[in-house]
């Protein structure tokens, strides 16, 4: 009986890594295709289908696997990033959308290298490279007819180009001198000339600059005197920036990502409440907001306009359904499944969505997580505590296929947001600071508390685990708390 459990958990495992994805939505200029990334065939790679959906196109057969796509403005080359063996030193190719001219145009070997956006006439890529210094990532224009790398901003430590003006005269470069801090500046292209957009004091955020159509406003995610980044804008004056100007902010909820319609006219801007998305939407020229339709699941990300502002492309996942890309029409607000990732075997009604629950710190702080229950629940039972990455990271709904099989066997599983992770404020982002990480070690224990005392947990059957930092927690609890914890797993990290 155990053996035939142990055949079945093994079958059901293997089922749930097996669900598809695609995601890396990125619409061709015209709005009628998009191209993304799935691992239809195995291995990600770069597909296209219609944007009303129906049967993709494979672009790409490589061996490895690629991480995003982006359709060129003038619609003849999608930039692809790859990943050689799946690790850190990523390739920036282009190919036609046919599958036809396949070049890479970084270096190879051991480099890592970004690929950011497209020039606003499709003449040049941003790309970020440790090619110069392995110790930093500088920022570059490449040229995708010469191959040429211009370097713009060459940086000490991490650095990305997030857009240029479309004269060519200026970029905004994002600049990351250490966690939970960063800042934005204004380059000259031509003299290399450097201003700052973002002084500030202390931890912030200010990132994903963007010019506006004629180059006189920069529009940007920021925290400047608030504790939840927001939609904001920096004028220029001659060359010299004003004051960061707050356009659309919440208090409980942190703007996540923007994108602005080609006209210049409709920001579509996602909001991350706790772990959920919300979509909304800003008229940049009457300053009226409206909120955007009910969105199909917990997450949603990847936001891509078509040119003629018509048409919005995303990427929504969900702790019950894959990752798959839907699209919505700007005037009606409806929205469509353009993909449909395959889930052989695999139900997701039977999937189990979590509940936000909240918990009291060893000093009284506010904790969160989501706690999947496993189904049929009627006392105390198995549980796996299951920690993010980061430490910057956040525990979110998305689909988790190794923590659904184990809830369809019985074993109930929470993610908690312990202090240290984003998405509740810039406080709650720092409280783990240097010395500080000793209290986030000591809201493991919390947790731990959390689920035996509301009745969810048989103390005796508690397991640990997690990936890169969530490994580094997963073993700093084994060793803190060895009679918390009856299992741990360090998947990595």
């Amino acid at each position: 009986m155990e053996s035939q459990s142990q055949e079945d958990l093994r079958i059901s495992i293997e089922r749930m890594a097996k669900i598809g994805s695609c995601s890396s939505a990125s619409l061709s200029p015209g709005g009628l295709r998009v191209a993304f990334v799935s691992d239809l065939n195995g291995v990600p790679q770069v597909w296209t289908v219609a944007t009303e959906g129906g049967w993709p196109d494979l672009v790409t057969t490589l061996d490895d696997q690629i991480l995003s796509v982006s359709w060129s403005p003038r619609g003849q080359w999608l930039a692809f990033m790859l990943a050689p063996g799946g690790g850190m030193n990523q390739q920036v190719y282009i190919i036609h959308p046919d599958g036809t001219g396949l070049r890479c145009l970084t270096q190879g070997g051991k480099d890592n290298n970004w690929l950011g956006g497209w020039t606003h006439d499709g003449q040049k890529l941003l790309i970020s490279s440790s090619q110069r210094d392995p110790n930093a990532m500088d920022g570059y224009l490449v040229d995708v007819t010469t191959g040429d790398f211009q370097l713009v901003a060459q940086n000490d430590g991490i650095g990305s180009l997030s857009d240029v003006s479309r004269d060519g005269r200026f970029a905004i470069l994002n600049q990351v001198p250490q966690r939970s801090d960063s800042n934005l500046y204004l380059i000259d292209i031509g003299s290399g000339t450097r201003t700052l957009l973002t002084p500030h004091e202390g931890p912030g955020t200010f990132e994903s600059g963007k010019f506006s159509s004629d180059g006189h406003t920069i529009y940007l995610i920021a925290n400047l005197n608030r504790e939840q980044p927001a939609f904001c804008r920096i004028q220029l004056a001659n060359g010299q920036p004003g004051a960061i100007e707050v356009l659309s902010g919440r208090d409980d909820a942190e703007l996540q990502e923007f994108d602005i319609s080609e006209d210049g006219t409709t920001a579509a801007l996602m909001w991350n409440k706790a772990g959920l998305s919300e979509l909304a939407f800003l008229n940049l020229e009457t300053g009226e907001q409206r909120t955007g339709p009910q969105l199909p699941a917990e997450i949603v990300y990847g936001l891509s306009w078509s040119k003629d502002g018509k048409v919005l492309a995303m990427t929504v996942d969900g702790a019950a359904s894959a990752s798959d890309i839907w699209a919505m029409e700007r005037e009606s607000g409806k929205l469509w499944q353009v993909t449909h990732s395959p889930h052989a075997g695999v139900d997701f009604k039977a999937m189990v969505r979590p509940e936000l629950v909240q918990f009291p710190a060893h000093d009284g702080l506010q904790l969160s997580g989501w706690l999947y229950k496993a189904p049929g629940l009627t006392q105390a039972g198995p549980i796996v505590l299951h920690f993010h990455g980061g430490p910057e990271g956040q525990a979110r709904p998305y689909f988790d296929d190794l923590g659904q099989a184990l809830l369809a066997h019985g074993v109930s599983v929470f993610a908690p947001n312990v202090r240290g992770s984003s998405g509740f404020g810039k406080t709650f982002v720092n409280l783990d600071n240097g010395s500080l990480r000793f209290n986030a070690i000591k809201d493991i224990q919390a947790c731990v508390d959390y689920v035996v005392k509301s009745g969810i947990a048989d103390p005796k059957r508690i397991g640990i685990m997690g990936g890169s930092y969530g490994g580094y927690m997963t073993m700093v609890g084994l060793t803190d708390f060895p009679d918390s914890f009856a299992a741990g797993a360090n998947l990595y990290g």
